[in-house]
């Protein structure tokens, strides 16, 4: 192995790094707003099913 490929081999694995990292930054990103959802959805399934008789 070359001093070529070793140092490809490093770029590559941190490339995939700063990609696997961005993406999960972006997914916990969106916890919050499906946290608020849920519990918006919660709310509306009780207030419709204490007005049915």
């Amino acid at each position: 192995m070359n001093w070529d490929a070793i140092v490809l081999s490093v770029l590559a694995a941190f490339g995939a790094v700063v990609i696997a990292l961005s993406q999960l930054h972006e997914a916990l990103g969106k916890v919050p707003a499906i946290i608020r959802a849920w519990h918006e959805i919660r709310r509306t399934w009780r207030e419709t099913g204490d007005d049915q008789p």
